[in-house]
């Protein structure tokens, strides 16, 4: 095996000639498979320390059977209030404040209108883009 200078290896010269034999399996893959062989046993013992009570399993059993639970409002009816973006958003932190809407629904009104300022704010700058455009070519002409 050589070397350069600065210890690393001459191109095209490896510290490992032969390589890995063709077909040689990784730790991870030989791990997978042996788990796979003898999955029905490993869960069984799992489900078997759940009921006996041992935490980490029945938390395991739990996490792998039933779905996260995902937090669900209850459908709202809202007034907006004020013309601009602004005031309808400081509409909705007065009635979050105020206990009318709860703080989840609020926040997913508010992305709401952040993403219809985005999209007013692409709307604004493509009327304006246009304006310029048709000016330079009544210009050229």
């Amino acid at each position: 095996m050589s070397r350069n200078k600065d210890g690393t290896f001459s191109v095209g010269t490896s510290g490992n000639p032969a390589g890995r034999t063709p077909g040689t399996l990784n730790r991870s893959t030989r791990l997978r498979l042996a788990i796979e062989e003898s999955g029905d046993e490993l869960i069984k013992v799992l489900l078997e320390n759940a009921k006996a009570g041992d935490p980490a399993a029945l938390k395991m059993a739990l996490e792998r059977i039933v779905s996260p639970v995902k937090p669900v409002a209850e459908p709202v009816t809202f007034e907006l209030s004020g013309d601009t973006l602004t005031e309808q958003a400081q509409s909705i932190l007065k009635a979050i404040a105020q206990g009318e809407l709860d703080p989840s629904t609020g926040r997913q009104l508010l992305a709401a209108i952040a993403d219809l300022s985005k999209i007013t704010e692409v709307d604004e700058l493509q009327k304006r883009l246009d304006t310029l455009e048709k000016h330079m070519s009544e210009k050229r002409q």
